[in-house]
């Protein structure tokens, strides 16, 4: 084959690479995840934009101990990508209030104070992860999740330490030994979102303690929501 020949076939080999890359669909980096596919989704429990309803239970009668609603201004923006302020400067601001938690430590280690919302939320799914903002004070005490599976018994999710300042968002998993469905059938086993908790902790002064939080909620897992014959429960 002559030099001719052989550049014509280079020529068109490069030729059918570049036609093939173009025609590639892109896979990069930049493209967005989509959500739709993803295989959790994520349920807003509540925003706490109307937490009137919402209760606190102390184990020490000493003290106050209520909640109240309040507005969070000015780094919202900055905290929460979800709750902005107008740039117009007017009286209303999207999505601004939080749940501030008044109460009283006198035994330490021991005192705890429960926050209930006005029900418990039945969450549809699997919940694989719990979160929620929380303005800490640098106390040591620590924040935890109750639920209830569809047995009755409850179950306590460890969020962490509140032994810092400023907002900060306070993520757990939920482990695998929760009961959320049969083993052999996908019925309505659903879990019971009950309250959240703070226990004192022992090397903590006592006193009146507070702390506040925002935009609680879980992502579940749903995957195993749909499939061929899903719509027929094992219930009858």
């Amino acid at each position: 084959m002559g030099k001719l020949g052989m550049t014509k076939l280079v020529l068109g080999f490069l030729l059918s690479v570049g036609l093939l890359y173009a025609q590639a669909p892109e896979t990069g980096g930049n493209q967005a995840p989509n959500d739709d596919e993803s295989p959790l989704k994520k349920i807003i429990l509540d925003d706490f934009e109307e937490s009137e309803d919402w209760r606190v239970k102390s184990t020490t009668p000493l003290g106050e101990t209520r909640t109240l609603k309040l507005v969070q201004r000015g780094l919202i923006k900055d905290v929460f990508d979800e709750k902005t302020v107008p740039d117009n400067g007017g009286d209303k601001i999207e999505k601004n209030h939080v749940l501030g938690v008044k109460t009283f430590f006198n035994t330490k280690g021991f005192d705890r104070v429960e926050l209930f919302p006005p029900h418990e939320y039945i969450i549809k799914g699997k919940v694989r992860q719990i979160s929620v903002w929380v303005l800490g004070r640098k106390y040591q005490h620590t924040l935890f999740a109750k639920f209830r599976d569809y047995r009755g018994y409850t179950h306590n999710v460890k969020l962490g330490r509140l032994d810092f300042f400023g907002w900060r968002k306070m993520t757990a998993n939920l482990p695998g030994f929760i009961p959320q469905s049969t083993r052999f059938a996908l019925l309505d086993k659903n879990l019971h979102f009950v309250s959240l908790f703070v226990t004192s902790d022992v090397h903590e002064v006592a006193g009146d303690f507070y702390f506040y939080v925002d935009d609680l909620q879980v992502r579940t897992d749903r995957s195993e929501a749909k499939y061929p014959g899903s719509e027929i429960k094992d219930n009858w």
